[in-house]
């Protein structure tokens, strides 16, 4: 058997619970490829897993991880869209952290022509994520004005080169001023900074023009000061809920408890005065909708977009410094683990 080396969650609650080890890999099974992983990419959902506050975790220990990129070395019984030696990408429903994997091969695609395997690896997630909330979701049209939160993330970078195919408006929102450049440099159209005047700079930004779709990531004030700013018929799209990421390496509960209770609240009623929408969407649900992820996928691929900005590179062996520093906000665009 093929021995490889994973990170493991026994009992989520922090992220000191990962654990390194080393255990045998079974061959794969009919319908599954073997990869060995070139590249892993870090995702908040890792951090809400091995924290205990996902709802899609595993009850059982579990190895992280949404993202990958690799090579086949082996295929099982009724493989027939790869072979060993082939340079693939793909999405797990966790087991990422790791060496090797077993997967089955409708989740790996070929690499995209001019990337290399970390591009790859920071792609699918968060280039999905952003697709699917501004297309799908957010109708985005020729010409709209579109608020993204956490505008220099992953998914904020590749959502604004996503929307500028449609020759958006974009304005970007970030939690430091250090982070303006970023913005400029991938071409945003306005930015600023979260704080206290939110609503008057957006206002500023905004300059008239009817605010059209929003990408909501923080899950707190910002989400209600965005709904309130947007035009009729206007949609927000809310992803994530980092204002519940634990400041340290555990959940502090009665912290967690407050911000449950004074999270946002939207009266439907006034969204059916005011002609406004709010949609929410967890991508683990893709999973399971084998055809939606190839379609989504290819339409993704099909706009010929940049690989990825990645900010930070950190070795298999330093995965947990990584995600402590992902943890902390402080980085800009796509965090890559290098494995081989």
């Amino acid at each position: 058997m093929l021995k490889r080396r994973c990170y493991k969650v026994f009992k989520p609650g922090s992220l000191n619970s990962l654990k390194l080890r080393e255990e045998e890999l079974a061959a794969p099974a009919a319908g599954q490829a073997t990869i060995a992983v070139k590249a892993i990419g870090l995702n908040y959902a890792d951090i809400f897993a091995i924290m205990g506050l996902y709802s899609a975790t595993p009850k059982e220990a579990f190895v992280p991880g949404l993202e990958f990129s690799g090579e086949v070395v082996a295929t099982g019984a009724g493989v027939s869209r790869f072979k060993p030696g082939d340079a693939v990408f793909g999405v797990s429903r966790f087991g990422a952290y790791t060496t090797h994997l077993n997967l089955d091969e409708r989740y790996l695609l070929p690499l995209p022509t001019g990337f290399t395997y970390n591009d790859a690896a920071a792609f699918p997630v968060q280039a999905l994520t952003a697709y699917y909330a501004l297309r799908p979701l957010g109708n985005l049209q020729q010409g709209q004005t579109v608020l993204i939160h956490s505008a220099a993330g992953g998914v904020g970078l590749l959502a604004n080169r996503i929307a500028k195919k449609w020759n958006a408006y974009t304005i970007g929102v970030v939690g430091s001023s250090s982070k303006f450049e970023t913005l400029a440099q991938e071409g945003y159209n306005s930015w600023l900074a979260r704080s206290s005047r939110f609503p008057q700079e957006l206002e500023r930004v905004l300059a008239g023009r009817p605010l059209h779709l929003v990408l909501e990531a923080t899950g707190g004030k910002y989400l209600k000061w965005s709904y309130e700013a947007m035009a009729p018929m206007g949609r927000l799209v809310a992803y994530g809920s980092a204002r519940f990421t634990p400041s340290g390496s555990a959940p502090n509960w009665p912290r967690l408890a407050w911000q449950y209770l004074t999270r946002p609240k939207i009266d439907p009623m006034k969204m059916i005065t005011e002609n406004k929408s709010v949609m929410g969407f967890n991508l683990i649900w893709l999973y399971e909708q084998h055809d939606l992820f190839h379609q989504l996928m290819q339409e993704l691929l099909e706009l010929q977009l940049q690989p990825p900005h990645i900010g930070h590179y950190f070795s298999f062996n330093e995965l947990p410094q990584a995600l402590q520093l992902f943890r902390s906000g402080n980085t800009v665009g796509k965090v890559v683990i290098r494995v081989g």
